[in-house]
């Protein structure tokens, strides 16, 4: 008896043993970084999905299928199987479109076409050829054509009857001057201002809006192509190529940007009248619904003074200014136009003019009728309308700073309600053509991905996915999430910490402040783990806390917020982040003798600050791709925060990390992309210069050809990289 007990206790003991092993399995690189052989493993499952009129539409590589909105039951629509005995070599289904409500006709990119689909008759329709290669393109289905740039060139192509395209050969040429120097039909303003391209079709597909940029004044920044060790030239030399980049910093020169418009119906092409492009930026095309008028916001250099006009899209002639916005700091149109689908007479904008992002409603004169959404909370996101209730679906922040929630607002009274699955979290919606349904994607802090499909009018929720935990059985550390006091002794700034595996509030750990701090972006939200980086995990696996926080001048928390920075850049961002260390030093467990410093971009800006403007606080730091004076940076961002150098210069002199370089005391790493294209490569080694004049030590690594971010694989490698520097020098 004792012998059966003894080995049912050994049994036991080896059984809890295997257990403990199985739940302390340990994350690496390769798992925990985007470019890593096993990411995908470590994501929450998800799903991909569109809308076919009111009907929901699952994508996936192999097939689509027809979602039971009331059950969550799936019907297969069509698979790759099924195309190909059809004669269409399509390798993937996630970028179908079901571009009619209840026909059974799906747009697919096929190759080196796109086609449209019957898959009831089995049948292809019309196809039109896709450019390879091509720079730009937009297809519109109203008139089954192809708008592109190919070798700067700008072409219209229609789709013929059946499977065979004609050849590109056929397609229409509209422009001859094209070059790098003159751009057409691709994003202009350096992605600023919400731009992310640069072809309009209308709404009934017979006119094409679109930008050219000329940026022929602009100074080309000397970039240079290294080619790999292992590569061949064509041309037999092996020397490195020039690829400069136009570059216009703050305070010089910059393009000048008109919008064209071609009619297909009389081959005429026009550019509006908008008057000299000089020191302009037009941005946030839209189209009125009966494709006559083209709306554009407008915005001086200073972006301080913003219009919204509208165009004949026959003649180009201005017809009237309907608003006008100022602001004695800065004005940043994100946003187009949206018409009321019941009413062609009246719009929906976009403003923060009384202090938060809302919604207005004008009319086609001008006047504005009514504001819509009021509040100390930011519209993040327009869904779309309700048409049967003529009301809006978004998204807002009204509930918490760090939460995204789906809303829908009465126009008619201003009543709003919530209607996304849970009312907790970060919630991403897509809304069906009518409005009745929508697709709620979210997670929560401890939720790793829900998805329900929502009836916005009788609020009937249906669970279409729970994503199991991918991170199940791995040594997870805690994630927490609170507020502290910004260095102005009223604001609440959200911070996230990600303690260390195994913590003991008993021992004291080295501790990494990770920081971007700049404008339209933030780092702590109430998504799974509280929006922590994975990085930041790997990290509380090898025993460091991890302290994340949102200083002012980030984004969604209303003008205010985001403005304190204005002309100086860099100076309450390090007074708040500062107060992030205080509170870290009041903390038990956190050595602060041993604080490290870390960000990318803005936060490469900040880490240095940091530890030029404190020296002593941190141990180690590391900078990657970090701004070093905001002359050298972009005119758009640029001068919308700090004015130019000529008329800011104390600003730009005080936000500069240059005369800082002699205050340099600890271990800093500096790491770029030898071809950055945003935070140019002067930045850093303007710094080294100056570094070496005063004698102070940083350190420096690049990535050869690699631009702002370094892709695929390469990601990796920077992130051992940066975490062995802070096993070297924060242990």
């Amino acid at each position: 008896m004792i012998k059966k007990i003894f080995a049912f206790m050994l049994s036991l003991a080896s059984m809890l043993g295997a257990e403990a092993q199985a739940q302390t399995k340990q994350f690496t690189l390769e798992d925990l970084n985007f470019g890593g052989v096993n990411y995908r493993k470590f994501v929450p499952e998800n799903r991909w999905s569109t809308w076919w009129g009111d009907e929901l539409v699952r994508l996936d590589a192999e097939y689509c299928s027809v979602v039971d909105k009331n059950t969550g039951k799936e019907k297969t629509l069509l698979t790759t199987d099924q195309l190909k005995k059809s004669g269409l070599d399509v390798h993937s289904l996630y970028s179908a479109k079901f571009p009619e409500d209840g026909k059974p006709i799906v747009i697919l990119t096929s190759g080196s076409q796109a086609v449209a689909y019957n898959w009831k008759t089995r049948k292809t329709l019309w196809a039109v050829s896709i450019a390879p290669g091509s720079q730009a393109s937009n297809f519109c289905y109203a008139s089954r054509s192809l708008a592109y740039v190919k070798d700067w060139q700008l072409y219209v192509a229609q789709a013929t009857t059946g499977n065979n395209a004609e050849p590109m050969s056929a397609a229409r040429k509209l422009t001859s001057d094209g070059s790098r120097e003159i751009v057409y039909g691709q994003s202009v303003h350096r992605d600023e201002f919400g731009i992310d391209r640069g072809l309009f079709w209308s709404p009934d597909g017979k006119k094409l809006a679109f930008y050219r940029m000329d940026q022929s004044m602009v100074t080309d920044y000397p970039q240079v192509d290294i080619p790999d060790p292992d590569v061949t030239p064509k041309s037999g030399s092996r020397i490195a190529k020039a690829a400069p980049d136009k570059y216009p910093m703050a305070g010089e020169t910059s393009h000048k940007v008109t919008l064209g418009v071609y009619d297909m119906t009389t081959q005429k092409l026009v550019y509006l009248k908008a008057g000299d492009p000089t020191d302009r930026y037009f941005t946030n095309v839209a189209w009125s619904p009966d494709s006559k008028t083209i709306y554009m916001f407008e915005l001086n250099r200073d972006q301080n003074d913003c219009r919204l006009v509208s165009y004949d899209a026959t003649t180009g002639e201005k017809l009237r200014e309907l608003y006008r916005e100022t602001d004695d700091k800065y004005v940043e149109p994100q946003h187009p136009i949206v018409f009321l689908p019941w009413d062609n007479g009246k719009f929906v904008m976009q403003s923060q003019k009384d202090g938060y992002n809302h919604f207005y409603i004008f009319d086609t004169t001008g006047k504005q009728l009514k504001q819509i959404t009021s509040g100390k909370w930011v519209v993040e996101n327009f869904l779309g309308f309700d048409t049967k209730h003529k009301a809006i679906v978004y998204e807002s922040n009204e509930i918490s700073p760090i939460q995204k929630n789906i809303w829908i607002v009465d126009i008619a009274t201003g009543k709003r309600a919530l209607i996304d699955d849970n009312g907790e979290g970060w919630h991403n919606g897509t809304l069906s053509k009518s409005g009745q349904y929508i697709v709620d994607n979210y997670s929560t802090p401890t939720t790793p991905r829900n998805i329900a499909i929502v009836n916005t009018a009788n609020g009937k929720r249906t669970r279409w996915l729970t994503a199991a935990n991918p991170w199940k059985g791995y040594d997870v550390p805690e994630y927490r999430c609170g507020t502290i006091k910004a260095a102005d002794g009223t604001t609440d700034l959200y911070y996230r910490m990600v303690m260390p595996t195994g913590f003991d509030p008993n021992k004291k750990y080295p501790t990494i402040v990770y920081v971007y701090g700049g404008p339209h972006a933030h780092n702590v939200d109430a998504r799974w783990h509280y929006s922590s980086r994975s990085w930041e995990t790997y990290m509380a696996q090898h025993g460091y806390l991890l302290f994340i926080l949102d200083n002012r001048g980030s984004e969604n928390r209303g003008k205010a917020f985001e403005q304190v920075t204005f002309r100086h850049l860099g100076d309450h961002e390090v007074e708040d982040q500062m107060k992030g260390v205080d509170f870290l030093k009041t903390l038990p467990y956190v050595d602060s003798t041993r604080l490290g410093v870390h960000g990318w971009s803005f936060g490469g800006f900040m880490t240095i600050n940091l530890m030029t403007t404190h020296p002593g606080v941190f141990k180690c730091g590391v900078a990657g791709g970090p701004v070093i004076d905001w002359k050298w940076y972009e005119v758009m961002y640029g001068e919308r925060y700090m004015d130019t150098p000529q008329t800011n210069p104390e600003g730009y002199a005080q936000s500069s990390l240059l005369p800082k370089a002699k205050n340099l005391k600890d271990r800093l790493e500096i790491i770029i992309g030898d071809n950055d294209a945003t935070v140019v490569p002067q930045h850093a080694l303007s710094f080294l210069k100056e570094c070496i004049k005063y004698g102070t030590q940083p350190d420096f690594f690049v990535y050869p050809g690699e631009p702002h971010n370094m892709r695929g694989h390469q990601s990796v490698h920077l992130h051992e990289r940066i975490s062995r520097y802070f096993f070297d020098f924060l242990k």
